[in-house]
């Protein structure tokens, strides 16, 4: 039987993003007590392929058998919604939501969304490369009349820098690279920029770009909170820093 009130979790994608990813739920629900929080079950499966590497070559293992699998598992213990914290993932999100019957939370079209109604009309993008190029980001703001920046090249390969060399290797983050990535899409036009991969929410957490930010992971936490149907602290209604 299914509980409204139970997210489903697959985590490990990377590790330090879901324990984040958690903490903010946490932080963010309006609650006196232990009893207050909300309900989840975490799958944490970090042996899940690596979803950029497949979407830029495909024989590379494809982590979308393992995704089903994980959902289906959350399904069948009662879980009501799944979120997953990564961004990357949601390129194979059309193919996963059809195999179970329970809502999945889409950080991507939420991230979005968020932009729209807080009057942002331009937005960078940093996220992994394979975000990019499969153009989560790019459709989503179009959908809600939000022009997109992207980094150019030798920016991108900044930005992928900071995922993989720092946060996911577990070292300290560069700022000097964090921030020249960050200016250079401001430089383009950009209102606000979007941390698309939630190993920037870790960096950002480490070394604060400032005003102008959106952390897309603190969007799938505020999603997961209200579709759990627990009351949002009022600080966490706009997400975008000042």
């Amino acid at each position: 039987m299914q509980q409204d009130n139970l997210l489903g979790i697959i985590g490990g994608l990377g590790p330090m993003a879901t324990a984040y990813f958690l903490e903010l739920t946490v932080k963010m629900t309006a609650a006196e007590r232990d009893q207050d929080h909300l309900r989840a079950v975490l799958m944490e499966a970090p042996e899940i392929p690596d979803r950029t590497a497949h979407i830029l070559d495909r024989n590379q293992p494809s982590p979308l058998p393992a995704l089903t699998a994980y959902a289906k598992k959350l399904e069948a213990l009662g879980c009501g919604c799944i979120a997953i914290p990564c961004i990357t993932s949601h390129y194979f999100f059309p193919e996963l939501a059809e195999t179970i019957s329970i809502p999945l939370l889409n950080i991507v079209k939420e991230t979005a969304r968020h932009l729209k109604e807080n009057g942002v009309r331009s937005a960078g993008v940093m996220a992994t490369t394979g975000t990019v190029r499969t153009e989560l980001f790019q459709r989503a703001l179009e959908q809600e009349g939000v022009d997109c920046v992207l980094p150019d090249e030798e920016h991108q390969a900044m930005v992928m820098r900071v995922i993989y060399d720092d946060v996911k290797a577990g070292r300290p983050v560069e700022p000097e690279v964090f921030g020249e990535a960050a200016s250079h899409l401001r430089q383009r036009g950009a209102e606000c920029l979007i941390l698309g991969c939630t190993e920037l929410s870790l960096a950002n957490r480490e070394r604060p770009l400032g005003p102008g930010c959106l952390d897309a992971l603190e969007v799938l936490a505020r999603a997961a909170v209200l579709a759990c149907g627990k009351p949002l602290r009022p600080a966490y209604g706009r997400l975008i820093t000042q």
